[in-house]
């Protein structure tokens, strides 16, 4: 395909036919052997598609008129859903939802993980642990509302997909009915009292986001203005608008910097506590605006006592919680467990952390703020602190190779896995289950469990649970290289032969990770671990603009045909 033009052109309709679902939730066709992703369409279906968009290997559709829809297709509940980028999932049933989830979090472990199928079909769950249908819209305990302005008028809303052009929204449908109904009153507040709001391109004007949090035990609510400046006009009426709207406690955070992260790092009280109060079973939590805690509190129950019941605790463990957040995953194990250690970025949660240890009575927790990759090792290195049991739950990027070592190193009995992002998940599953220098150093998994945190959208949690392997869980056979049958396609080309193939055929860089993924996707076995080095960084999502140049370069040398 080198120098040919693609199939398409922009402002171009097409007949396309769906055959499968992308890692968004996007809809994949081919139109003459050219990739079309299409938001919002479904497996199965056919229909009239406008081209918005064309890359040099594929192109990005819109849905004008369907001629075929899906079994799966249902009526979204939200005028938004194809608009805003929150939800990808909202015209699918929920039972498919819940099914693609499972196969996505399969299909990553296969062939990022290099797993095998049939493995992984035995370990998992049959079925995503998903919400009653009937009670899951309004179920995030968190808001995050950028501002802006949009047609001379201060709005508060979500942006839309792939873009910073943001889409004015009063009634979300899996936010918090409370947090919707707060920002309305809230924006119509900044429009009577002209309060400035913030302007990316200029960097001028005060108000940037506003952040909402509610609890879903006790009711409280917290509302924080992030502002791009030190103080708030009027802030002594706020602060009476606050209270008159029942909300628990209102601060300020601080971000003057010109900057996509959302929040700062100064946060300044204006009324009442930095924090609301949160259960989960027989247990309070408190949360502050800039520390972590699962936004769906219902299946954040669901997910806790998956990691529970997998850590396998008998009252002897000593267990390190990596990424721990608040604290809430530790004091759930340091009721089964004899010691258990927190370490967590964000200052403001480990406070947090240690203040909801000291109300819940648990005196046999302790937290250090700082990296866990770099406070987990120094503390084995250097004080001998290892764990029995290892519990991680990472934030999207996975966990750095230099913890994962550590892993290895430590030997725990067990780790447990909690994931946001399958991909990364997988990857760190290789290393920690195919990566060790010596066989009987590695782990092995022994239960998935997939859990719908988030209904309408493309994002799933998934707990691993994963045991140290034994010298009895090995064959080991000893071979002379002579003897050892090279194929044929393993001794054609080297990576640096394909990524100079690509480079000079269609002026992209490919990295030794996407080479290995493509080449594990068409039968080549790889005799080397490629995640070590810098590129166990990254996250393995090969895109198939790089995917096709792959491929034409390994039948160009003949590794395929």
């Amino acid at each position: 395909m080198t120098g040919k033009k693609a199939p398409v052109e922009k402002n171009q309709e097409i007949e396309l036919e769906i055959s499968g679902l992308g890692n968004n939730g996007e809809g994949i066709g081919r139109y003459k052997g050219f990739t079309i992703m299409v938001p919002g369409m479904l497996p199965g279906e056919r229909g009239k598609v406008h081209i918005v968009q064309v890359r040099t290997r594929f192109a990005f559709g819109k849905m004008i008129k369907p001629e075929r829809s899906s079994k799966d297709r249902i009526k979204p509940s939200c005028p938004l859903d194809g608009h805003c980028g929150g939800c990808q999932l909202g015209h699918m049933s929920y039972e498919a939802q819940l099914e693609y989830k499972r196969n996505k979090v399969k299909n990553d472990l296969v062939h990022i993980g290099h797993f095998s199928e049939e493995s992984i079909e035995l370990l998992m769950e049959k079925k995503t642990r998903g919400m009653d249908p009937s009670s899951f819209l309004h179920y995030r305990n968190k808001a995050q509302f950028p501002v802006r302005m949009v047609e001379d008028q201060a709005e508060a809303g979500f942006y839309a997909p792939r873009s910073h052009r943001l889409l004015p929204t009063v009634d979300c449908r899996i936010q918090s009915e409370k947090a919707n109904e707060l920002i309305c009153r809230i924006m119509e507040e900044v429009r009577r009292t002209r309060l400035s709001v913030y302007d990316e391109e200029s960097g001028y004007g005060l108000l940037r986001h506003v952040l909402i949090r509610t609890a879903q035990a006790t009711g409280q609510v917290s509302v924080c203005f992030v502002i791009n400046g030190k103080n708030l006009p009027g802030s002594g009426n706020w602060c009476r608008f606050m209270q008159d709207m029942g909300v628990t406690g209102f601060a300020l955070n601080i971000n003057v910097e010109n900057t996509n992260v959302i929040l700062g790092r100064e946060t300044v009280p204006m009324y009442g506590e930095l924090f609301i109060e949160d259960k989960i079973d027989e247990l309070t939590f408190r949360i502050s605006p800039a520390s972590f805690y699962q936004v769906n509190s219902v299946q954040m129950r669901e997910l806790y006592h998956c990691a529970l019941d997998m850590a396998g605790l008998t009252g002897s463990e000593t267990v390190w919680d990596a990424y721990c957040g608040t604290g809430t995953i530790s004091l759930f194990l340091a009721q089964n467990a004899e010691r258990v250690y927190g370490v967590e970025i964000v200052p403001d949660a480990i406070v947090n952390a240690r203040e909801n240890a000291r109300i819940n009575h648990i005196e046999n927790a302790e937290f250090y703020t700082g990296k866990a990759e770099e406070v987990i090792p120094r503390l084995y290195r250097e004080q001998g602190i290892r764990a029995d049991v290892m519990v991680v739950d990472p934030p999207r990027a996975g966990c750095e190779k230099v913890l994962l070592d550590t892993f290895l190193q430590m030997q725990p009995e067990r780790i447990v896995y909690v994931s946001c992002d399958p991909a990364t998940l997988a990857r760190d599953l290789d290393i920690l289950c195919h990566g060790a220098a010596e066989g009987d150093k590695s782990y092995k998994i022994t239960e998935i469990r997939t859990v719908d945190m988030f209904p309408n959208t493309m994002h799933v949690e998934t707990v691993v649970q994963l045991v140290r392997k034994k010298p009895d869980d090995y064959i080991r056979i000893k071979m002379d290289m002579e003897d050892f049958d090279l194929t044929q396609s393993e001794s054609k080309a080297t990576y640096d032969d394909i990524k100079s193939y690509v480079q000079q055929n269609h002026g992209m860089k490919v990295s030794s990770l996407y080479i290995a993924q493509i080449k594990e996707k068409y039968g080549i076995k790889e005799r080397e671990n490629y995640y070590l080095g810098e590129e166990g960084h990254h996250v393995p999502q090969c895109t198939p603009e790089k995917e096709e140049a792959i491929v034409e370069a390994l039948k160009h040398f003949q590794m395929i045909s």
